[in-house]
C-alpha cells in the first residue's frame, strides 16, 4: 500500500514545535497526568498503585470499554480500543476493496479519503456549500453521487475543519439514504461533546443504524491527546472481529498507563467535557468579533461544534503566502487550506488552546 504524504501531518511536524504561537491546532487544552489522577477517586488510585507495565487485552480494558459504551449509548461487546488514526486505517481496511466506491464528506482529515484511495477505491468527496456565510450539507449531492458499486459513507461531524454541525433531521436523512441502499456508514465522531449548544448534540451513529462504525476518542472533547486513546464502536459483529485481527499487524494492544488514565477521564467525561467547551465558547467569541470586524480581509462562518472554524482570506493574497508571512515575520502558525486538498483560500482557526487569545492578538498586529 502507497500513500501520498500526510499534507496537514506534515505541516504540523515542519512548525508546531519550533514556531512561537500556534492559531491552528484541533485539539483542546491538555491536562497533567496528576490532576487527572487527583479527580479520579480510590478505584482509580488503586488500578493505577497496581498498575503492572505488560500487555493488555487486545480489544481493550473492560472498565474502559464499559466507559465507552456508556458514552457512546452502545454495549461493551460494541466497542474496540485503538489508536484513532490506526481506527480509521484498519476499518477502512476491512470493510473495503479494489474497485469499491467510497463517498467522503469534505473537505476533512486526509486519511479519510486516502487510505480508500491507496487501497484502490474510487473516491467521490462530497462537499459542504457555502451560503450566505454559513456551511450547508448538500444532501441532493449525496444522492447523485451513489453507484451500484458505492460501499461506504464517511462523515465527520462535528465537522473539521468547518464546524458545522447539521441538525438531527439532516443526519437521519443520510442514515436512512444509507440504509435503503444497503451502504455502510463511517461516523468520524472526534470532535462529538463540542457542541456548542449541547442540546444540539447528535446521537452516536451505531446507536441508529447497525450497518455503521463511529470513531472516538479522547483527543479534541476530553483535551488528552497525548494518550493516544481512540475507539471504534459498532453493532456489526463481523466488523469488529476483523478490526481485532487487522489490529494484530499494528499495535497489537494499547499502553497500559494511557488505558488506566483513559478510564479515570472518561469516569469524569461530562467535566472535562464542559472544561474543554468552556475554553472553545470563549474563544469562540473572540475569534467571531474579530474575523466578523474586518469584512475586508476576512469572510466569517459561524460554526455549530467542534473546537476549529474555517474562515476565508479575501482579497487577491493566496492563503498560502499569508500563512507562509505569519510564520516568517510573526512565528505564528496558521493552516491552509491546502492540507484539506482545496483552493478555497480558507483557513482552519482553532479555538480549544488556553493560549488562543495571545496567538490571536499576533495575528491583529500581523494584519495591522
Amino acid at each position: 500500500m502507497k500513500v501520498r504524504d500526510f499534507l496537514l501531518e506534515r505541516y504540523f511536524a515542519r512548525y508546531e514545535f519550533s514556531v512561537r504561537h500556534l492559531l491552528s491546532p484541533s485539539d483542546c487544552e491538555s491536562l497533567r497526568a496528576e490532576e487527572l489522577l487527583e479527580g479520579g477517586g480510590p478505584e482509580i488510585a488503586e488500578l493505577w498503585r497496581n498498575l503492572r507495565l505488560t500487555y493488555t487485552e487486545s480489544r481493550g480494558h473492560p472498565l474502559l470499554r464499559e466507559e465507552i459504551a456508556a458514552a457512546a449509548d452502545v454495549t461493551s461487546g460494541d466497542t474496540l480500543v485503538l489508536n484513532p488514526e490506526e481506527g480509521i486505517f484498519l476499518t477502512m481496511n476491512a470493510l473495503l476493496d479494489e474497485k469499491d466506491h467510497v463517498i467522503v464528506l469534505s473537505p476533512g482529515y486526509q486519511s479519510l479519503y486516502e487510505i480508500p484511495k491507496s487501497l484502490g477505491c474510487e473516491v467521490t468527496r462530497w462537499y459542504l456549500k457555502k451560503e450566505n456565510g454559513a456551511w450547508k450539507l448538500d444532501l441532493p449531492f449525496l444522492q447523485e453521487a451513489a453507484k451500484e458499486n458505492t460501499r461506504l459513507i464517511i462523515i465527520n461531524f462535528p465537522h473539521n475543519p468547518t464546524g458545522f454541525l447539521p441538525t438531527e433531521d439532516e443526519l437521519a436523512a443520510v442514515v436512512d439514504f444509507a440504509a435503503k441502499n444497503g451502504i455502510f456508514l463511517f461516523s468520524d465522531e472526534m470532535y462529538r461533546g463540542l457542541e456548542h449548544d449541547p442540546e444540539k448534540r447528535l446521537p452516536s451513529v451505531p446507536s441508529l443504524y447497525r450497518k455503521s462504525a463511529a470513531l472516538g476518542g479522547l483527543s479534541k472533547t476530553y483535551g488528552l491527546p497525548g494518550l493516544r486513546i481512540g475507539w471504534i464502536t459498532s453493532k456489526d459483529g463481523w466488523l469488529l472481529d476483523r478490526v481485532a485481527s487487522l489490529k494484530d499487524y499494528t499495535t497489537i494492544c494499547s499502553s497500559a498507563p494511557s488505558e488506566i488514565l483513559a478510564i479515570a477521564a472518561l469516569r469524569r467525561r461530562d467535566e472535562l467535557a464542559e472544561r474543554c467547551r468552556a475554553i472553545v465558547r470563549r474563544n469562540l467569541s473572540l475569534a467571531r468579533e474579530f474575523f466578523s470586524g474586518r469584512k475586508d480581509c476576512f469572510e466569517w462562518f459561524e460554526p455549530g461544534g467542534g473546537s476549529t472554524v474555517f474562515p476565508k482570506l479575501l482579497g487577491t493574497q493566496s492563503v498560502r503566502d499569508f500563512c507562509e508571512r505569519t510564520v516568517e515575520e510573526k512565528s505564528l502558525m496558521v493552516l491552509p487550506d491546502s492540507v484539506f486538498d482545496v483552493d478555497w483560500n480558507h483557513f482552519r482557526v482553532g479555538l480549544g488552546r488556553e493560549s488562543f487569545p495571545e496567538a490571536l492578538e499576533v495575528l491583529r498586529k500581523f494584519i495591522g
